[in-house]
């Protein structure tokens, strides 16, 4: 929309305010504050939903895979087959051997249930999401056969253990005896404690080498399932499709949507649901720019018709309220991003402020997964923000500036 010299005049005018105009400039401000906090709002929301998704995706997957090649009775005959025609099958990156069980964990007079996973030393060592997040210990020191394993921070807290001290696991594949089956007890030392930042995996995972996982569960040379890693998350299934001629009978695949699928839906669910309450906010917002407008119109109507009566078009009319109105909606919009982003930059500082001063847990990673308020902006949703907030400000203005528009200088200045 292109003004004239006279047109960008009016508008600039009319923006500030004028003599006996300070109520009309007041809506008007409140208006822009209003829009500044709708597009914050659905920022900061829309980043934090998006965050906390990427960031469970990318924990739970760093320590599962996309995808898990399960052994009917926890044991995967014919693995070493298996994961070799998973590493040639296109679009699969990885396939790890491992093995997974959930036992009893005791030390210090205390006893948790925990998940013991036995890996390969390769996949110790190139595991990322552990590696990098060691709170105590060394992830060098776990060596086969050296009686050393790797606990999550969370079990550690609660047994009461840190890095040299013994924990003993508890096996119900034990031996048997005339007054039944006697359950397998082995000590072994901490030798690292890790913090991947998913609750439910820091407060249960107990990693070792695979040959001491199969030692303590009696499983020989077996493993309990292959860890898949694939191109593409989204399309796993096609990509492990061909996979299923050679498990059949002998194993099933679970992705990582089968594992998660009640976490991640919901997420999705309350994501969109987020996205459409909190636009109701901007409409609020843009609603305060139309009466903002039709007050300007009401205020300037002599103006308006001595400016028609000295030549000005029903267009140029139209145009100078519709520039007005979109120029609030705009200055709104920039000053919302802004605040967004000031908000997501500061977001812990914030989250850890309001806790202080009201005295509660606003983040207990046991109810919420992760240890922090995560934040991932995606540049195609704030694009998309920007374009509703400016579609919707831009209808807000067409009706006060079509009746500025219709204005009938005669009947108006008869009056006058």
């Amino acid at each position: 929309m292109i003004l004239n010299r006279a047109e960008r005049m009016l508008a600039r005018r009319y923006l500030l305010p004028g003599k006996g105009e300070g109520f009309i400039f007041l809506v008007a401000s409140i208006s822009l504050v209003a829009v500044a906090l709708g597009v914050a709002a659905l920022i900061i929301v829309m980043s934090v939903m998006n965050g906390f998704r990427a960031d469970l995706f990318d924990k739970i997957v760093g320590l599962n895979g996309h995808a898990i090649i399960n052994g009917y009775d926890g044991r995967l005959a014919d693995w070493e087959q298996i994961a070799d025609q998973a590493r040639k099958t296109p679009g699969i990156t990885e396939a790890t051997p491992l093995i997974e069980q959930p036992l009893m964990a005791s030390s210090n007079g205390r006893v948790e249930g925990v998940l013991v996973r036995g890996l390969r030393m390769e996949d110790i060592r190139g595991n990322a999401t552990m590696n990098s997040n060691v709170v105590a210990g060394d992830m060098k020191s776990i060596t086969p056969g050296s009686n050393r394993i790797a606990i999550g921070s969370r079990l550690a807290q609660t047994l009461g253990v840190y890095p040299g001290m013994e924990i003993s696991l508890i096996s119900p594949e034990g031996r048997s005896t005339v007054v039944g089956t006697v359950p397998r007890i082995v000590s072994y030392t901490i030798g690292a404690v890790f913090e991947v930042g998913v609750y439910d995996y820091d407060k249960a995972f107990v990693i070792m080498p695979m040959q001491d996982a199969q030692d303590l569960l009696m499983l020989g040379d077996l493993v309990g399932m292959i860890e898949v890693q694939t191109t593409d998350p989204d399309k796993v299934d096609e990509i492990l499709a061909p996979l299923q001629r050679v498990i059949t009978g002998k194993a099933v695949i679970v992705d990582w949507r089968q594992m998660n699928s009640a976490l991640f839906q919901a997420l999705e669910i309350e994501r969109v649901a987020m996205f459409v309450v909190l636009s109701l906010i901007v409409l609020v917002a843009v609603f305060n720019i139309l009466s903002s407008l039709i007050m300007l119109v009401r205020a300037k109507t002599r103006d308006i018709a001595i400016l028609r009566t000295m030549g000005a078009s029903r267009r140029g009319m139209m145009k100078v309220f519709v520039t007005v109105g979109v120029t609030i909606g705009s200055l709104g919009i920039i000053l919302g991003i802004v605040l967004g982003a000031i908000f997501l930059f500061f977001r812990q500082a914030v989250v850890s402020a309001i806790q202080t001063l009201t005295g509660a847990n606003l983040w207990d990673p046991s109810v919420r997964f992760l240890t922090e308020l995560p934040s991932r902006t995606d540049p195609f949703e704030v694009g998309a923000i920007i374009f509703i907030a400016l579609i919707l400000s831009f209808l807000a203005t067409l009706y006060p500036a079509y009746k500025a528009a219709s204005t009938d200088p005669v009947q108006v200045l008869r009056y006058e």
